[in-house]
């Protein structure tokens, strides 16, 4: 258990006792900024813990609401969870308890945080059964477990689904190894049957997985472990069952989503902005996917500087025409970056496309921005024509809820660069994925205050 509850239990009430935003808008920001772990490698690791008896020790974990949900989970698990500091903890599942599976507070918190789903993977791998209430996390459209379920009847488990009470239950005294071809590239479905195979007897394979760097980051970590995965990073997997895991120490690379997200944030408020250590995470097409929209970005080391531009302008395709840009699996783009990209064309030259193909709700957020005096149209559940205003005309300040993490922070950007102040309620969805994100951009020249209304 904690040995220091005392320090953890506050850290979110301290953090989350405002509910809103007051944001002024049009001030520029200069200074570095350093990004935090990235959250969804941290939810696949901190699940990893329970495959093992041994210690593990995870640094640089983000201190977001997120993290901080699944470590409550973990230690009511009967996980040992020994707190270093705000980002290091170190566990030892040696004495989990299994009966804490039926109690209400489990499922009460496991609805909180869709993340709690991969924790049946190592549950079911090291103790044959895991149990878990349909999980919650954000409204973005549609986002099934089928893919979960299916890999782990293929592994030799039994699958029942309670449709009264909305839960999932799995038993599987004896795992082996197959061949599983994943019907979707699911990360989080990946993740969680790597986690199943690595102590299945005999040898899985793994072909459509997932190869986004957190699910690298999660297979090496899990070979430091004593684990048999070859493949890595690419979209075949093969994983040879092992008897037994040993502990490790662990390092959650930089979050690419938060780099982008502070890119968009330096191309709408005119800001120089370096943002240290950028490289040493990897950031695939990111940096070029945003150049298309104009933004010049410049390397130093590992830093990244984006330096103060007066105005941008969104290319065009070859033939003249207008650029689309749209998300798809790594090294695609990826999609949790759509909603910056978009707010960012909002004060380019020229016109935009953008495509989200993945969740057919995240698009949902940008009447916020036609309030605020954006040129968007929303062509369907799945497309918007972003039309730039070339910053002629500057977004103006209102009123608005965060939808999700992604489109929250898209709307703080926007009402960062905007005229006048900006109220953005429903803050707890940003700080599901963004640490303490008015403090730090504060620390550069923003003017963010947390408040209640």
């Amino acid at each position: 258990m904690f040995v220091d509850p005392i320090t953890f239990v506050p850290t979110i009430k301290t953090q989350h006792m405002s509910n809103a935003f007051k944001v002024q808008g049009g001030k520029k920001l200069s200074g570095q900024i350093i990004p935090q772990g990235a959250k969804n490698e941290a939810l696949q690791v901190l699940c990893a813990v329970l495959l093992t008896n041994k210690e593990v020790t995870i640094s640089n974990l983000p201190n977001i609401l997120d993290v901080q949900r699944l470590i409550t989970l973990i230690d009511g698990l009967g996980v040992d969870v020994k707190k270093v500091d705000d980002h290091e903890y170190v566990f030892k599942a040696e004495n989990v308890d299994l009966d804490y599976f039926a109690s209400e507070e489990y499922q009460t918190n496991a609805k909180k945080i869709r993340g709690s789903v991969m924790l049946m993977g190592p549950l079911l791998a090291r103790f044959k059964k895991a149990f878990l209430p349909k999980p919650g996390g954000d409204k973005i459209g549609r986002r099934n477990l089928d893919t979960h379920f299916h890999g782990f009847t293929k592994l030799g488990a039994k699958f029942i689904y309670d449709e009264a009470e909305d839960k999932y239950l799995l038993e599987g005294s004896e795992l082996k190894g197959k061949y599983i071809l994943m019907d979707e590239i699911s990360v989080t479905g990946s993740a969680n049957l790597v986690m199943a195979a690595v102590l299945a007897e005999g040898q899985t394979e793994i072909y459509n997985a997932a190869c986004e760097p957190y699910v690298q980051q999660l297979c090496k970590m899990l070979n430091q472990m004593g684990a048999d995965i070859s493949g890595i990073g690419s979209n075949r997997l093969i994983i040879n069952g092992v008897t037994s895991l040993g502990g490790t120490t662990h390092k959650v690379a930089p979050d690419m989503i938060e780099i982008g997200s502070f890119i968009g944030l330096a191309a709408m408020t005119q800001s120089d902005i370096t943002i240290k250590g950028a490289y040493d995470a990897d950031l695939g097409i990111i940096p070029r996917t945003f150049e298309k929209i104009g933004v010049k970005l410049e390397r130093k080391g590992t830093d990244l500087i984006i330096p103060e531009q007066d105005r941008y302008e969104i290319s065009s395709f070859i033939d003249g025409s207008i650029l689309t840009v749209y998300d798809s699996p790594w090294p695609g783009f990826t999609p949790d970056l759509m909603s910056i990209l978009l707010v960012m064309a909002t004060q380019a030259k020229g016109s935009v496309l953008i495509h989200q193909k993945m969740f057919e709700s995240r698009l949902f957020f940008v009447d916020k921005l036609i309030d605020m005096g954006a040129k968007i149209i929303l062509c369907d559940p799945h497309r918007a024509t972003v039309i730039g205003l070339n910053r002629e005309a500057r977004l103006r300040g209102i009123t608005m809820s965060s939808p999700d993490i992604r489109a929250g922070v898209a709307l703080l950007i926007a009402a960062l660069s905007a005229k006048g102040e900006s109220t953005i309620l429903n803050i707890q969805q940003i700080d599901r994925g963004y640490e303490a994100i008015d403090t730090r951009l504060n620390a550069i020249g923003a003017q963010i205050d947390r408040v209640e209304v």
